[in-house]
């Protein structure tokens, strides 16, 4: 069920045109699946914003049904990411999926008999974080499954379009859907699309030279034993979670790529706060003005989709350039005398965004090894969340203090102060030392003899068979050691 076709570019994997991951049928079909559940999802969250305001009145209490859905990522992202890890993957991501449906079902259905409450929406809240603790992790890392290595960051450059088109169809879906019927009619849609995407991933196959990945041995359990073997120590009850974050924050890569996207998340994401204030404060527009700035900016994400999906190999520091350029870029926004000039600086900073984004993701998705891929995506979660949470409001502070103008030219230059620092500590910590001086001396001392071997005298290798191999060293250097062929990126 592959579906290869003969590829077109170069190489075996068809080149790095844009959609080259779309080449192979079990992609095709992961993707038709990936819009109809995001179009599903943006529908519901949409309504139950509506739904919580026609219950309560309350904007406070909108606020809050989101915290509490994003609440078990901060919490328990770790633990679902390992869950996902020691798991098979493709059915996880079909559990997870199916669970997700009938949670938006029974809440349409509550809705229908006039039986839902706040109390009762915001426990299905925090119950669909519960889930998405494991589906977000299992579903990101069943789409890299299905393609080889090569073609992953075309994969991820395609999720970030549908996820793109997604919330703007579902968006619009749920306005309609909402009006005619309601907003139990938009979780039935919702829940009738997370049961579609359960029913295709079974169907699902690796297409050829995709990595496969086997869960990890639960405790007490060990891979490969050899019959007869004495049994292996007891090792701590649990899933592993906390080998996840060892290795995350051992892992230079992994910890630079956290901080830049932590720096830009919080002084240079939001741009529905800081381009809102100031479209309608010092450019005085209005909110016609704000939607031509949130297509431009719609626009130019697609573009920077189309553009990352041509990577093959990003770095972080891809994703570190391109976070400074857009942090110049955001220091030049904020110093826009007109709307016009900011619509034209928006165009390069949407497109650096999204590239940046697609590059990061491919870096957190295959540095690991494949057996811990999912542990590292549950710390991403939890820390994303975290800044998630915590930047718009430092954000507003921010405007506060120095207004709009100043918050984007302040956000801006720390962003990329901080990669410029970066990346010139990485350097000077990566410059060879210089080699030590020889001391002269006027008087050398000679050589010692080395003793002449006599014809009865034998090396090991000489008493050794030529078919038995020679035992491999007990401490095999980094550039041989097996974990680093795992991990490193070409």
């Amino acid at each position: 069920m592959s579906g290869r076709r003969p590829s077109r570019g170069r190489g075996p994997s068809g080149g790095r045109g844009p959609w080259r991951s779309l080449r192979h049928r079990s992609m095709r079909w992961w993707s038709l699946a990936n819009l109809v559940s995001n179009v599903g999802t943006w529908m519901q969250l949409t309504a139950q914003n509506l739904l919580v305001l026609e219950i309560t009145g309350s904007a406070a209490m909108t606020g809050l049904s989101v915290s509490l859905q994003a609440a078990p990522g901060l919490l328990l992202g770790l633990a679902g990411g390992a869950a996902v890890d020691a798991w098979p993957r493709r059915l996880t991501a079909a559990v997870s999926q199916a669970l997700l449906g009938v949670v938006a079902v029974v809440t349409a259905v509550l809705i229908a008999l006039g039986q839902l409450n706040v109390g009762v929406l915001m426990a299905l809240a925090v119950v669909t974080g519960l889930i998405a603790t494991v589906d977000a992790p299992a579903c990101a890392l069943l789409g890299n499954d299905l393609v080889p290595p090569r073609d992953v960051p075309s994969a991820i450059a395609v999720g970030s379009l549908v996820h793109s088109v997604g919330r703007l169809g579902g968006a619009a879906a749920a306005g309609v859907l909402v009006s005619w019927w309601g907003a139990g009619a938009a979780y039935a849609a919702n829940g009738l699309s997370f049961l579609f995407v359960a029913a295709v991933i079974p169907f699902l196959r690796p297409a050829a030279g995709a990595v496969t990945v086997e869960p990890v041995s639960p405790p007490g359990r060990a891979a490969g034993k050899v019959a007869g073997a004495p049994p292996a120590p007891a090792r701590r009850r649990g899933t592993g979670a906390r080998d996840g974050l060892v290795f995350f924050l051992r892992r230079p890569r992994l910890v630079a790529l956290a901080g830049i996207t932590a720096l830009s998340s919080v002084f240079g994401r939001n741009y529905t706060l800081t381009l809102a204030v100031l479209v309608t404060g010092p450019l005085a527009g209005g909110a016609a003005e704000f939607g031509a700035v949130s297509t431009v900016l719609a626009v130019g994400g697609v573009v920077g989709a189309v553009l990352a999906g041509r990577l093959t190999a990003p770095t972080v520091r891809l994703v570190g350039t391109m976070a400074a350029a857009g942090g110049v870029l955001q220091v030049a926004a904020g110093l826009s005398p007109s709307l016009l000039v900011l619509l034209v600086l928006l165009v390069p900073m949407a497109i650096v965004e999204s590239v940046s984004d697609t590059a990061g993701t491919t870096v957190l998705q295959t540095d690991p090894p494949p057996r811990m891929r999912g542990r590292v995506l549950g710390v991403w979660r939890s820390v994303s969340t975290g800044w998630g949470l915590a930047g718009p409001p430092l954000l507003g502070l921010l405007i506060e203090w120095a207004g709009v103008r100043g918050a984007l030219v302040v956000g801006g230059a720390v962003i990329a102060g901080a990669v410029l620092a970066g990346a010139l500590l990485h350097a000077r910590r990566a410059a060879p030392a210089p080699p030590p001086a020889t001391p002269t001396s006027a008087t050398t001392s000679a050589p010692t003899p080395q003793p002449t071997r006599t014809s009865t005298e034998t090396s090991p290798q000489a008493n050794t068979p030529a078919s038995t191999p020679t035992a491999p060293p007990l401490f095999p250097s980094p550039r041989t050691a097996p974990h680093d062929s795992l991990t490193r990126v070409p």
